[in-house]
């Protein structure tokens, strides 16, 4: 059996005494086999600005363990850029708008303002928004599995490409 969460954001990552990330809140969470590849639902699980684009249109891909890959991109956009995703008078515009935002800000080569960084600093955060960009494509398909997500955390970021 695997687990799909369905609620990564930053209110349910807390840390313990050693500062290793916990997460918590398995409300919405579901239990499914390891050999589905989809997961059934009755309805869209979440919270906005987390949620993955297959949890509300139907036509983009089945549900399966790497919604809460798009989950886990949204929260290194967040951290890299220092910008919270959603207003909650916004939601789903600010989303947009956020997404619209770090792709501009990275095709035009424009540095996320990183004060007071060193250039090691400088390409960590380069690297995590990489990552970043892969996990929230729109395809479901189109998301690396979490172990491809550690291994480009882990590797160089000269070795990453920028998905189109």
């Amino acid at each position: 059996m695997q687990i799909l969460h369905f609620d990564i954001k930053p209110q349910n990552i807390l840390h313990d005494e050693n500062l290793k990330p916990k997460i918590l809140d398995f409300g919405l969470a579901k239990l499914y086999p390891v050999e589905d590849s989809i997961v059934r639902l009755t309805r869209a699980r979440g919270k906005f600005g987390y949620m993955a684009p297959e949890m509300l249109y139907k036509n983009i891909g089945g549900v399966s363990y790497k919604a809460d890959v798009y989950s886990f991109g949204m929260l290194l956009m967040e951290m890299v850029s220092r910008i919270k995703n959603v207003h909650a008078s916004t939601e789903h515009l600010s989303q947009i708008y956020f997404l619209t935002w770090i792709y501009d800000q990275f095709h035009d080569e424009k540095n996320i303002e990183i004060q007071d960084a060193i250039e090691d600093e400088r390409k960590i955060c380069k690297k995590m928004m990489i990552v970043a960009l892969w996990c929230i494509q729109l395809k479901p398909s189109d998301h690396p599995s979490m172990n491809k997500v550690v291994k480009m955390l882990e590797g160089d970021v000269e070795c990453l490409q920028v998905p189109l």
